[in-house]
């Protein structure tokens, strides 16, 4: 169970890159799952949760813009690896298997973010502009977040 929902988290931050941590680290901030014996509890910690949260509400934002740059980019799509990869392990973490919730996020990371981009780019074709497909792909991202982090326990 903790591989599929560390594909799952990887898929959301394939959507949104920081959205992924800051869901895993409320959810281990919380106490829903414990990660303290974790090479990881650093992401349980005040600290991850604050600079996670902040980082998602600014992706949030400026996932908006049209000047930000397609999440198929090496930059961004590399952030998206990485953070699928860190959410994936933690999540993983909780049952002691790290380098299998990496690999998971991993793949699930590389999912959501050719997925998304086409589903986004096909909401917005049919919306004759972008920015519902993208607040639409934000609704999912935080909900599959929610959904997953509340199912580790």
């Amino acid at each position: 169970m903790l591989i599929l929902l560390a594909i799952l988290i990887g898929i959301v931050a394939g959507l949104r890159a920081m959205t992924a941590p800051a869901a895993v680290a409320w959810g281990a901030y919380l106490g829903w799952f414990d990660i303290s014996q974790s090479s990881l509890s650093f992401m349980g910690s005040f600290w991850a949760v604050a600079i996670f949260t902040v980082l998602a509400v600014v992706e949030l934002i400026t996932d908006q813009l049209p000047s930000t740059p397609s999440r198929k980019v090496l930059m961004q799509f590399g952030a998206r690896i990485v953070m699928g990869a860190l959410s994936g392990a933690t999540i993983a973490s909780a049952g002691g298997m790290l380098v299998v919730g990496l690999i998971a996020g991993v793949i699930g990371a590389v999912i959501g973010t050719f997925g998304g981009a086409a589903a986004r780019a096909y909401l917005a074709n049919r919306f004759g502009r972008d920015l519902p497909a993208a607040l639409i792909e934000d609704v999912v991202a935080i909900v599959l977040a929610l959904l997953t982090v509340a199912a580790v326990s």
